[in-house]
């Protein structure tokens, strides 16, 4: 079994899925191009780890109240207050784009603000991210 791999590939997606500048789509292409571990099983590492990343994402949404007034705090009152607004508006199942490239991320953050459950926000998130490397996958092994 190649667990450095899988480790990696649960790393990778779990790191992208955060606020940080990582990718672990490459991470993916490269396995799966390689031969290297199961590809379902490999799909199954990044959706979990870009998930469970995702959620880190939901904690400091719901801890951005306690922060906000601080001066080093990264998002100006009117933009957190437009995106509260937006998420509103869209509701939770804009959640769905939470696989997204430059909203994803932030909409999980936006998520935890307006407290979502984590029940459901699992559930939504799980299935955008899981779809987008399960896509991910079919495209790269066809392919090859």
């Amino acid at each position: 079994m190649d667990f450095a791999a899988y480790l990696g590939l649960f790393l990778s997606a779990f790191g992208a899925a955060t606020l940080l500048p990582l990718q672990s789509e490459p991470v993916l292409i490269g396995l799966l191009a390689g031969g290297v571990g199961l590809p379902w099983l490999l799909v199954a590492t990044a959706s979990l780890g870009n998930t469970l990343g995702a959620v880190v994402n939901w904690w400091l949404g719901r801890q951005i109240d306690r922060f906000r007034d601080r001066r080093w705090f990264p998002v100006p009152p009117d933009r957190l207050e437009a995106a509260r607004r937006w998420y509103a508006r869209w509701g939770r199942w804009s959640l769905l784009l939470s696989w997204a490239p430059f909203v994803g991320d932030p909409l999980t953050v936006i998520a935890g603000a307006m407290r979502e459950r984590l029940a459901i926000f699992l559930l939504l998130v799980g299935l955008a991210k899981t779809g987008r490397y399960l896509v991910l996958a079919w495209v790269t092994l066809g392919l090859l």
